[in-house]
C-alpha cells in the first residue's frame, strides 16, 4: 500500500490551534464591546453647501437629493426623494423641504403626495405632511416649491393640468388650503407678508394675499410686463431683496419689484449687442441664471447659434453682468452647464452643473473667476442646484 504523505500545513495546524488557545488564556474569550449605532451630524451649512436634485430619469421613483460641501468639493450625503420631487431649503438653512409622490407599486397604484421635512444636519426625516395629489411632477425650478419669507407657510405648485397652489402651514404641519391660479405658473413669494405672485400666460402677474390661516383674501392682476409670444421669460428669477430679475429666451432682462402694494416693472434691457444677436447668442439650460447679491453680479448660461427651441441647450459660456451699470463684466468658459448657483458667503463661489457627467465646476467669484476644483459623478441625471 502506498504511504500517505503528510503535508506540512497539516502538521502545522495543531500547533497553530494550540497557540491560539494559549493566547486566549483559560476560560471564555472576552466579548467584543457592543457597537453603538448613531447618526453623525454634518457641520452647519457655511453658505457653500449644495443641494443637488437628481431625477434619475431612468428610474424616477427613486429620486435623490445629493448634499455636497461646495467649498472643499466633498460629498456629504443623500436624501431619498421619491418620484420627481420638488425640493428647496428653508430660509434659515436648517430644513430640507420636499414635495413628492409615492405609489404602492412604484409606478402605479393609488397616488400619495406628501411634503417631507428633513433635518439639514442629520438628513433625517422629521415630519411628513399629506397634501392633495395635485403637486406638479416637474423639474424643481426655484419657483416650484417656495417657503414664505417668515418660514410660516410652504407654497407648492400644482398641475392637474389645471394650475393652483397648495398652502402648507409649517408650524402646525398641516395642509391648510389651495389657491386656484388658472393660466398662471410659478410662485414668487414676497418679502413682506404672506403674499405670492405667479406669472400668467398673457404676460401679467397674479398676486395673491393670504390671511394668518393661509386662506386667500385678495387677488389682483397686474398690467402686462412682457410679451409671451415675442419674448417669453424663464420663470425662475434671481433676487436682490425685493427685486426680481427675469431673463428672457432672447436675452433681455426684466426687473420686477415686489415691495409696494402692487408689483412695479422696469423696462427691459438687452444682454446682447448687435453682433452677438447676429451670431445667435441666447440664454439656455434649466437653471439658467445665478446672482451674487453683494456685488450685484448676474451670471447667465449662454450658447451661440440659438434657434427656436434651444432655450434648454447647455451653455458654451457663462456671461457675468453688473446689473447696476447694465454692463457685461466677464465671459467665463463653461463645462456645457445647464444650471448655475452662486454662494453668498464671505468667500463666494460660482457653481456650474453638467448633467451628463454629473460634473460641477467650482470657481471663485473674483477677478478672472479662477477655477477652484471640479467634482464628477454627482448623481445620474442631476439638473438643479441650490446653495445655502
Amino acid at each position: 500500500m502506498e504511504k500517505i504523505k503528510k503535508r506540512p500545513w497539516l502538521l502545522a495546524l495543531p500547533l497553530s490551534v494550540a497557540a491560539t488557545l494559549a493566547l486566549a488564556g483559560p476560560g471564555k474569550p472576552e466579548p467584543l464591546p457592543e457597537e453603538e449605532i448613531k447618526v453623525e451630524r454634518l457641520t452647519p451649512p457655511d453658505g457653500n453647501r449644495l443641494y443637488v436634485t437628481d431625477f434619475v430619469f431612468n428610474h424616477m421613483a427613486d429620486g435623490r437629493v445629493h448634499v455636497v460641501d461646495g467649498r472643499v468639493g466633498r460629498y456629504l450625503g443623500m436624501v431619498m426623494s421619491g418620484f420627481g420631487a420638488l425640493t428647496t431649503v428653508s430660509p434659515d438653512g436648517k430644513a430640507i423641504y420636499l414635495a413628492t409622490t409615492y405609489y404602492p407599486r412604484l409606478y402605479r397604484g393609488q397616488r400619495s403626495d406628501v411634503v417631507e421635512i428633513h433635518d439639514s444636519e442629520t438628513l433625517e426625516l422629521k415630519a411628513e405632511i399629506d397634501i392633495p395629489a395635485k403637486r406638479a411632477q416637474a423639474v424643481s425650478y426655484r419657483s416650484m416649491l417656495v417657503p414664505s419669507s417668515d418660514g410660516r407657510f410652504l407654497y407648492v405648485q400644482n398641475a392637474t393640468p389645471a394650475t393652483s397652489v397648495t398652502i402648507v402651514d409649517l408650524h402646525s404641519k398641516k395642509f391648510v388650503g389651495e389657491v386656484q391660479t388658472p393660466g398662471c405658473w410659478s410662485i414668487q413669494a414676497w418679502e413682506k407678508g404672506h403674499r405670492f405672485s405667479t406669472i400668467c400666460g398673457d404676460g401679467t402677474l397674479l398676486t395673491v394675499t393670504l390671511d394668518g390661516a393661509g386662506q386667500a383674501i385678495n387677488r389682483e392682476r397686474s398690467a402686462r410686463f412682457f410679451d409671451p409670444d415675442k419674448d417669453p421669460i424663464y420663470i425662475h428669477p434671481e433676487m436682490i431683496g425685493e427685486e426680481r430679475y427675469f431673463v428672457s429666451y432672447y436675452g433681455n432682462l426684466y426687473k420686477v419689484s415686489l415691495s409696494g402694494e402692487k408689483p412695479a416693472f422696469t423696462a427691459p434691457w438687452t444682454l446682447l449687442d448687435a453682433k452677438e444677436r447676429m451670431q445667435g447668442w441666447r440664454p439656455g439650460g434649466m437653471q439658467v441664471t445665478a446672482m451674487h447679491r453683494a456685488s450685484g453680479t448676474l451670471f447667465v448660461n449662454m450658447h451661440d447659434q440659438g434657434y427656436e427651441g434651444s432655450h434648454k441647450n447647455p451653455s458654451k459660456e457663462i456671461w457675468a453682468f453688473d446689473v447696476a451699470s447694465r454692463k457685461r463684466v466677464a465671459r467665463i468658459p463653461s463645462n456645457a452647464a445647464v444650471s448655475l448657483a452662486a454662494s453668498q458667503s464671505d468667500a463666494p463661489l460660482l457653481y456650474s452643473l453638467n448633467p451628463e457627467k454629473g460634473e460641477i465646476v467650482i470657481r471663485r467669484i473674483a477677478k478672472d473667476y479662477p477655477k477652484v476644483s471640479t467634482m464628477s459623478g454627482i448623481g445620474e441625471t442631476s439638473v438643479i442646484m441650490e446653495v445655502r
